[in-house]
């Protein structure tokens, strides 16, 4: 019954993808953290050409200072307690506010990883397809649980991307593989079972990074994916003005970029408030 609906709604945003990669020169960003929890944020970067755009959980409760929590590494502890009522919510105003083709990826309680298991019943894919989005970002680490994911991500429109971590990474991210052979190995097992865009976590989040550049096995891990899989390919973690740049090399399509924009963001305020309190 609605089938060819929901197959035109994917085709529908996987062009938004691949038109944000052809204007950008095949590398583009995502744009998360602040700027996709708050819909006047979420304009304000899409005014001046973002194309893809992510609401998450554990950034909705930072923004919501849920339990108190100041910082993405506690907001991760807590982010499987926000009800998918509010990601809904915050998803269907960042969608009324931005350009119709700009992509909504949306990260939901139960699409990562959680600290406690989070049941995403079938009702949850159509209603956050109806708020506006066009694809789920998931953190899942075991490839049988992805998959279910993705099988119903797209019957109701929904295109998924979905990461590649490390096994020692401070938070699970994604389907452990250690070295870069293993990475290759998992970016075509994820491609073979439908994810539409596959993405690595450069475990350089909450670590720091030399300032202009990656660390060589983030940049070994990093061309290992993208030299194996024919979909668009992400990184995520650590990404900053000082080394976006250094990532051109690896091949990857899109830079997710949430802490560095948040820090800005930040920065700026303060300033503000400074300069009319007179210091």
């Amino acid at each position: 019954m609605i089938i060819g609906d929901m197959d035109k709604k994917r085709q529908s945003g996987l062009k938004k993808v691949l038109d944000a990669l052809k204007l950008h020169n095949n590398m583009t960003i995502l744009s998360t953290g602040i700027t996709g929890d708050d819909a006047r944020l979420a304009k304000a970067v899409t005014d001046v050409g973002v194309k893809l755009i992510e609401p998450n959980h554990p950034a909705v409760a930072l923004a919501r200072g849920y339990k108190g929590v100041s910082s993405m590494h506690k907001a991760e502890m807590v982010r499987h307690e926000i009800p998918m009522e509010e990601m809904i919510k915050v998803t269907r105003g960042i969608r009324s506010v931005v350009p119709d083709d700009v992509f909504i990826t949306v990260g939901v309680p139960g699409g990562f990883t959680e600290i406690l298991p989070v049941i995403l019943k079938e009702e949850d894919f159509l209603n956050i397809s109806l708020a506006g989005a066009d694809g789920l970002h998931i953190h899942k680490s075991n490839l049988k649980d992805l998959e279910e994911v993705v099988t119903l991500a797209h019957k109701y429109g929904l295109l998924v991307d979905a990461y590649i971590g490390h096994p020692d990474d401070l938070h699970t991210f994604g389907i452990p593989a250690r070295t870069p052979e293993e990475v290759s190995k998992v970016a075509k097992q994820m491609e073979s079972i439908g994810v539409d865009f596959i993405g690595l976590m450069t475990g350089m989040s909450y670590e720091g990074v030399i300032a202009g550049s990656i660390h060589s096995e983030t940049r070994e891990r990093l061309v290992a994916l993208t030299s194996s899989v024919k979909v668009p390919t992400l990184a995520e973690g650590g990404i900053n003005l000082d080394n976006y740049q250094a990532f051109a090399e690896t091949g990857v399509n899109i830079l997710v970029i949430g802490t560095a924009i948040d820090n800005m963001v930040n920065k700026s305020a303060q300033d503000a408030v400074l300069s009319f309190l007179g210091k």
